[in-house]
């Protein structure tokens, strides 16, 4: 009888190989028996600062599996992207029988498997399958709300801004960095829900070679123009910059949420690219734009009235996205002096 057929589920296959991650305030064991796992986590998540919410989290795992299946997509093609599935208190993503994530929250674990064949494609391994297990047990355990934003700020004050595909948000977080604020998140931030204390994992940004054109020719856009590209499911090619190598680091630790920034497509023009909005406005653009956590998160509606009771604005485009920056260093300024 072969190895095989006496263990068809792998249960006696040893994760020899251990570390730890520390993901949104969550603490992570992972094993495996595979290195180059270990070396993706760390790609993900390694030198993240260690920051901590409202309460501390429960022991989270995390086991990486390396799948020897072969790939299901021609060469140069992109691999499937994950469907998305529930059942039994568990979650999962699965692209094919060689890449698949099921996170089972009542136990505070996550199974990650990627084929060698992903591992060649390390942007949608990294990001569809390694991403997505350690950041939605690491949400779903600390009872965080997952929100699809931005996130910049300074000395402590964090200010959430929300836009869909095309208003700028990465071009924005780029310039908010060289400005001299930080990052805790390009496209997804994680709030305390009672605290509106906020984090996010602010490993990487991505541009499009357009946006270089408001990069000045200095030492880092010649770092960002060595920067690996990599293509977006809509087909789009993009700069993806490793934040931790830039001078300007992400945030060293959880911020609180004093604002909220909605991006608009629309011109400013000669007029101020900061706009006040109303409560009612905030709250309508609040569930417009953020419909997974709306129906995901049990509190969404107490969490809401937190949020719509601070300032909102929209932030209209500008000629050159250093003018919004100095706009939202001023907010944020103009804040803190009002403490």
């Amino acid at each position: 009888m072969s190895a095989a057929a006496g263990d068809p589920f792998g249960e006696e296959k040893d994760a020899q190989l251990r570390t730890r991650v520390r993901v949104l305030g969550g603490d992570f064991v992972v094993t495996s028996s595979a290195r180059s796992l270990l070396d993706l986590a760390a790609e993900a998540f390694g030198g993240m600062p260690a920051q901590r919410l409202d309460r501390r989290s429960p022991p989270l795992t995390a086991r990486l599996l390396l799948n020897e299946q072969p790939p299901t997509w021609a060469g140069g093609d992109p691999p499937r992207a994950p469907a998305l599935s529930s059942g039994a208190g568990l979650l999962c993503a699965t692209v094919d029988a060689g890449n698949f994530v099921v996170v089972d929250v009542a136990v505070s674990r996550t199974l990650i498997s990627i084929s060698k064949a992903m591992l060649e494609r390390r942007y949608y391994a990294r990001y569809e399958l390694m991403e997505l297990g350690f950041l939605t047990l690491a949400t779903r355990a600390q009872g965080l709300v997952p929100l699809h934003a931005a996130c910049i700020g300074r000395n402590g004050s964090a200010l959430l801004v929300i836009g869909g595909s095309g208003t700028g948000k990465s071009t924005l977080c780029l310039h908010a960095l060289i400005g001299g604020l930080q990052l805790l998140g390009e496209d997804s931030a994680f709030v305390a829900p009672e605290s509106l204390r906020v984090t996010g994992v602010p490993n990487y940004v991505h541009l499009t070679q357009d946006s270089l054109g408001f990069v000045r020719p200095t030492a880092l856009r010649r770092a960002i123009e060595r920067s690996p590209m990599i293509q977006r499911r809509s087909g789009v090619l993009k700069h993806e910059i490793d934040v931790r190598k830039l001078p300007a680091a992400g945030a060293g630790k959880s911020f609180r949420i004093v604002a909220t920034v909605f991006l608009s497509r629309r011109l400013a023009g000669r007029a101020r690219a900061l706009r006040p909005l109303d409560r009612r406005s905030c709250v309508s653009r609040l569930r417009r734009e953020q419909p997974y956590a709306v129906h995901t998160f049990a509190g969404w509606d107490a969490f809401e009235r937190r949020v719509a009771a601070r300032p909102s604005y929209e932030l209209r485009r500008t000629e050159h996205p250093d003018i919004a920056v100095r706009q939202l260093r001023d907010l944020l300024a103009s804040m803190r002096r009002g403490r």
